[in-house]
């Protein structure tokens, strides 16, 4: 209990009133003592008082221990001097998404954007000690998010991301070198990239293993994850009647995301289905559980308990003797 420090400390401010509530009692006491005359009190001399003339006063003085403590629970004590020792993944990632018009196509529930984004985002939760960031690529790419710890706002940045927002096309050079480029400065142990993308590069103006180059001087690890079904795929086609699905051929570059994965000392993925996705990001998430430096930190403790059950205690003996031993007469 040192250093106790209160949170509401302006409860206190009422323990001077019991001093009020003495001096109360005590007139109260004087007054209702009754005054007789005697012309000698030699015919009392030896009797003394009875014990419950003194006890009485115990009532008084448990409600006012009662009364302050209760005081003091609402003032919250607190102790500041525990020290905690904790550990922090310190590991930043950043998700680089493709949101090309093929990650539209129906393979996966609802589509394979909106089921990458489902699963990004329960990934995120599960990692609430990393810095995490979103960019997003098709035919060009930029940063959604930077680096932050702040997963409620990226959540919600990822929610909105959809196909669309940018020049159509799949430019996974681009899409790493934006990656790259924020984490290239980061101070953390582990650098960790999760590429996602459902096609072969063809657009922009990096290559893919240039970028993937990039990434290994700067010591990022980099895990590829090619999205599609074997064979063929419902995709979206622009018709003059709308938006019209037809079965194209699923097409990955699986060659250049295994060689991007192996240079940086990541791991090449394929994902099938919802289920196979998420079994991936499940895989990721156990790697990247490196602990690095422990730290201190001062925790505060609530320390109100101890008064509370002391006041609960002083008002249970009150009622007790007030029903037994110091019970009024009729």
């Amino acid at each position: 209990m040192n250093n106790l420090r209160f949170a509401n400390p302006e409860w206190l401010y009422l323990l001077p009133l019991l001093l009020v509530i003495i001096a109360w009692y005590v007139w109260r006491q004087h007054k209702l003592t009754a005054g007789l005359q005697y012309s000698s009190f030699r015919p009392f001399e030896g009797i003394k008082k009875p014990v419950r003339q003194y006890l009485r006063h115990l009532l008084f003085v448990f409600r006012l221990l009662a009364l302050a403590l209760l005081i003091m629970v609402m003032a919250r004590p607190q102790s500041v001097n525990r020290w905690q020792e904790v550990s922090t993944e310190g590991i930043d990632i950043i998700l680089d998404l493709d949101i090309s018009s093929s990650m539209l196509a129906q393979d996966f529930q609802p589509n394979r954007l909106e089921a990458s984004k489902d699963v990004a985002i329960r990934f995120i939760s599960g990692r609430p000690d990393d810095r995490i960031g979103l960019v997003v690529f098709s035919g060009e790419s930029f940063t959604q998010c930077p680096l932050t710890t702040d997963h409620a706002v990226l959540i919600n940045l990822f929610r909105d991301v959809k196909s669309g927002m940018i020049e159509d096309g799949t430019a996974i050079g681009d899409g790493l070198a934006t990656a790259v480029n924020r984490l290239k400065d980061s101070k953390a142990k582990s650098k960790v990239i999760i590429l996602l993308t459902d096609g072969m590069n063809n657009r922009g103006e990096i290559a893919p293993m240039t970028a993937a180059e990039i990434a290994q001087t700067f010591g990022i690890r980099v895990y590829t994850i090619g999205v599609g079904t074997h064979g063929t795929a419902p995709y979206p086609v622009q018709t003059p009647f709308g938006i019209r699905y037809q079965q194209m051929k699923v097409q990955i570059d699986e060659k250049v995301l295994q060689d991007i994965a192996s240079m940086t000392g990541g791991r090449y993925f394929r994902a099938t289905d919802n289920k196979k996705l998420q079994e991936i990001y499940r895989e990721i998430d156990q790697l990247e559980k490196s602990k690095i430096d422990v730290k201190q930190f001062s925790k505060k403790e609530e320390e109100y308990l101890p008064f509370a059950l002391l006041a609960g205690l002083f008002v249970l003996l009150e009622v007790l003797l007030r029903l037994t031993f110091l019970r009024a007469g009729p």
